[in-house]
C-alpha cells in the first residue's frame, strides 16, 4: 500500500507520483564532512569496545577531534581501535542538518543549537537510510510494480527531512521504518525473482530464508545463496568466502568480521559501504558495479 503520511504531519503522501518526481538524489544522500560541524564525532555517545578505544558521552566532543573539526586519527582509525568510526556513514546527514536544518549556523558559537542539532542527527541519519535503500528500488527494473509507492515514499520521506529542528524530534521513527520496510520487502521479492543484470543466468528457483537469523560465526565456504532473504541476519564473523550471494537481500545484515574473500557479492540487494567496510574482503571479492572496494581490504 502507499506510505500514507501521519496524521500530525498534516500533508498527504499517499497519492503516486510521476517519474523524476523524487527530488533527492544518491548524491544528496553522501556524506559531505567538508559541509558538515563533526556532528557524528560530538552528538554520538559510544563505550569502549573492540568498535571504540575509549568511552564519550554524547554531545562531547570526542578527544581526537582536532581544533579544525578533523580526526587526528583519521589515517589509522583502525588500528587506533576506532573501526566503528571507519564504519561509520551518516548518508549526508550530517550535512543537511547543518546546512539546511540550521541554514549554516554552528554550534561552537551558537551554543542554542548544540542540543537541538545533536538530537536531531540520529533522526536525520535514519531518514537518509530510508531514502538510500528507497532510491536503490528505483534502480531495480524488476521492482518496477511498486515503483510509483516508492516514489511517493521518498517525497514523503524528503519532506520529513525538510522539517524544523522540533519537528523532526515528534517523527514517529517506527512508523516509517515500517511502511518503509513493507515497501523494501516486496521490492526484494520482485528483484530476487528476476536477476537485474544477468550476472546469475540460472532459473528461478527456491532462495534461502535466512531472515533475522543468527548465523554468528557460522561457516559458509563457497554456499549458494544467491537470492537469498538474509535481512536482518547476524553473520558476525561468519566463513563467507567464495560463497555466491548474487541477488541476495542484505538490508541490515549484521557483516562484521565476516570474511567475503571471493564471495560474490553482484546483484545484491541493499548492501551499504558501512556493511563493507565492517567486513574483511580482498581482491577478488566480487562487488556491484555501484560498491567501492574498501581501502582495507
Amino acid at each position: 500500500m502507499p506510505v500514507d503520511t501521519p496524521s500530525h504531519q498534516g500533508a498527504a503522501a499517499s497519492d503516486p507520483l510521476p517519474e523524476g518526481a523524487a527530488t533527492r538524489t544518491r548524491l544528496d544522500l553522501v556524506a559531505d564532512c567538508s559541509r558538515c560541524l563533526a556532528l557524528c564525532c560530538v552528538a554520538l555517545p559510544f563505550e569502549r569496545s573492540a568498535e571504540f578505544g575509549l568511552t564519550k558521552a554524547g554531545g562531547t566532543p570526542c578527544p581526537n577531534l582536532d581544533d579544525g573539526l578533523g580526526c587526528s586519527i583519521h589515517a589509522r582509525l583502525r588500528p587506533a581501535g576506532f573501526a566503528g568510526c571507519a564504519t561509520y556513514d551518516c548518508l549526508g546527514a550530517g550535512q543537511h542538518l547543518t546546512q539546511v536544518t540550521f541554514t549554516g549556523r554552528d554550534w561552537r558559537t551558537d551554543p542554542t543549537t548544540a542540543g537541538p542539532m545533536f538530537a536531531a542527527l540520529p533522526v536525520m541519519t535514519q531518514l537518509h537510510e530510508m531514502l538510500w535503500y528507497l532510491t536503490e528500488v528505483l534502480d531495480l527494473a524488476a521492482a518496477r510494480p511498486v515503483h510509483a509507492e516508492v516514489r511517493s515514499a521518498v517525497a514523503h520521506v524528503e519532506h520529513l527531512t525538510d522539517l524544523g529542528a522540533e519537528e523532526l524530534l515528534t517523527v514517529d521513527l517506527p512508523e516509517q521504518r515500517s511502511l518503509v520496510g513493507e515497501l523494501l520487502s516486496r521490492a526484494s521479492s520482485l528483484a530476487r525473482a528476476h536477476p537485474r543484470d544477468g550476472t546469475d543466468p540460472s532459473p528461478v528457483r527456491s532462495c534461502p530464508d535466512l531472515r533475522g537469523a543468527d548465523l554468528v560465526g557460522a561457516t559458509f565456504p563457497e554456499a549458494d545463496l544467491r537470492r537469498a532473504d538474509l535481512r536482518g541476519a547476524l553473520l558476525v564473523g561468519a566463513d563467507l568466502r567464495g560463497a555466491d550471494l548474487r541477488g541476495a537481500d542484505l538490508l541490515g545484515t549484521d557483516l562484521r568480521g565476516a570474511e567475503l574473500a571471493g564471495a560474490d557479492l553482484r546483484e545484491t540487494l541493499f548492501l551499504t559501504g558501512t556493511q563493507l567496510d565492517a567486513a574483511h574482503g580482498d581482491s577478488t571479492t566480487l562487488l556491484p558495479q555501484d560498491r567501492t572496494r574498501p581501502r582495507h581490504w
